[in-house]
């Protein structure tokens, strides 16, 4: 061989060589990401090859599948009361990223959780059975709460308080996931809805942060009795009314000229909602105090799952005495989801301790055998002593037997709550908005559930917007539904 050829055949070599790498490159690194890339068309036929498990809401699936007419796509996802479960579901799109439990559960509702295979699905190269996603919702309660609210724009969350097990999880205006499901009209659907000013695709009872305005009065008066500013709810405080903001010429007054705010005890000053007693007391605690106690109930806590990601509520922080004393009142930076502010209500409710708060009770597999229970899983957490939680107790149920959370007395049961009403926009310039915490407890047996409920907008004249008027009714409504035998 002469040594041209010679040198011919290395060179070809070299290229088999650079041939063979390359194509194990491809099938073993650049394939998996071909594979897992979301415009990849084969994902979307394998998903919808077979009909998906389903979400069950107290024994009965509020999803299901459909056979389709012709196309690549055997089955489409459809709903009943699908804008009722909407803020649970999220949807299961042809054309779209699945959201929500959909989303958070894909894998399992289509066979392809690797917990899904048994020994004969591995012998056969098979998908497996879709599994099932059982959820805490309790149909009463939610329904209860999506008829409440109507059409106003706004948002509710229903928690037990002492299994952290969320009942309800509301946000309207909704929409009908249904009408995103088939990719030959998903698309329609889409722009309608992302064009929509009121955003119905918003999850607003866990991924819209808004000031909580006089709910965060809770947390407040949680921080004074837990720091030892003041002993009892039923202690004078130092409140001048009006309030000078420090280090302004800015008088801070209450929506109530004629209440008895002056130098009001914390029960007082959550009957009447006093601004002035609780602007000072948080500039006398002073910023680190309060947010650490906000911190104790969740605010600032990016990693809240349940298992959607919510989004976080938020207490800021490096600011001026003034900035801090409108804290107090909830508002400046301040804000907090539904989700956040039923917690507040719940921790208190079950004596000072948070129950983890989660809207899946478990997940099996396609023969019912339970995959994970998350009702087992779900600790608790000591947030505030039993002490300082039964007088806040006793001081929301003042605010709703003779303050200014009277629409949400429900008979036969004990319920205590405080109202919000935050201002919006600026110079409080557009409709503000109401709110109601609150917790009820039935008379009869061991009933109880814990509330939040936020209304931005209704057809209500400016004058008459209150966390009493509007929002109160709406919790009423969840907490009886919850009560009821």
């Amino acid at each position: 061989m002469n040594k041209t050829i010679r040198r011919a055949s290395v060179f070809t070599l070299l290229l088999v060589f650079a041939l063979l790498i390359r194509a194990t490159w491809v099938q073993f690194y650049e394939g998996r990401a071909l594979a897992d890339d979301k415009d990849n068309r084969r994902n979307a036929i394998e998903t919808y090859a077979e009909p998906l498990g389903n979400i069950v809401v107290a024994g009965e699936p509020v999803t299901g599948s459909a056979r389709t007419e012709g196309g690549d796509l055997a089955y489409k996802r459809t709903y009943g009361n699908g804008p009722l479960y909407a803020a649970v579901t999220g949807y299961a799109s042809q054309a779209y990223a699945p959201t929500q439990l959909e989303g958070i559960y894909a894998d399992l509702l289509n066979g392809t959780d690797p917990r899904l295979r048994t020994v004969m699905d591995t012998v056969t190269d098979r998908r497996a059975g879709p599994g099932t996603v059982v959820t805490t919702i309790d149909p009463a309660v939610q329904k209860a709460a999506y008829e409440a609210l109507g059409d106003k724009k706004g948002a509710a969350v229903a928690i037990d308080p002492g299994t952290g097990r969320i009942l309800a999880v509301v946000s309207t205006p909704s929409y009908d996931p249904t009408s995103l499901t088939d990719a030959n009209t998903a698309g329609e659907a889409w722009k309608r809805l992302n064009a929509d000013p009121d955003k119905p695709l918003t999850n607003r009872a866990l991924r819209r942060p808004l000031p909580p305005g006089s709910t965060f009065k809770l947390v407040v008066a949680a921080a004074a009795l837990e720091d030892g500013l003041y002993r009892s709810v039923d202690e004078r405080t130092e409140s001048p009314d009006p309030y000078r903001l420090p280090g302004t010429v800015r008088d801070l007054t209450n929506e109530n000229p004629d209440a008895p705010c002056e130098n009001a005890s914390i029960r007082v000053g959550l009957q009447y909602s006093c601004n002035n007693v609780f602007a000072k007391m948080a500039v006398d605690l002073g910023e680190d105090k309060v947010r650490a106690m906000a911190e104790r109930f969740g605010f600032n806590d990016g990693t809240q799952d349940v298992p959607v990601r919510a989004h976080p509520s938020v207490y800021p922080s490096d600011m001026e005495p003034s900035q801090t004393a409108l804290t107090g009142i909830g508002q400046f930076d301040v804000t907090a989801t539904p989700l956040q502010m039923a917690m507040v209500s719940a921790a208190i409710a079950n004596g000072g301790k948070q129950a983890m708060p989660h809207m899946v009770s478990r997940v099996t597999d396609s023969g019912g055998d339970v995959l994970k229970d998350y009702d087992e899983e779900a600790g608790t957490e000591r947030i505030v002593s039993s002490s300082t939680a039964e007088q806040l107790r006793s001081a929301m149920e003042t605010v709703v037997d003779e303050g200014t959370g009277s629409n949400a007395r429900i008979p036969g049961a004990v319920v205590g709550g405080k109202t919000g009403t935050a201002q919006h926009g600026e110079n409080n310039s557009r409709t503000p908005y109401a709110w109601f915490t609150s917790y009820a407890r039935s008379e009869s047996s061991d009933r109880e559930v814990a509330v939040a409920v936020v209304v931005e907008q209704s057809d209500a004249a400016r004058s008459e917007v209150s966390g009493n008027g509007l929002a109160a009714p709406v919790a009423r409504a969840a907490m009886e539904a919850a009560l009821r035998d």
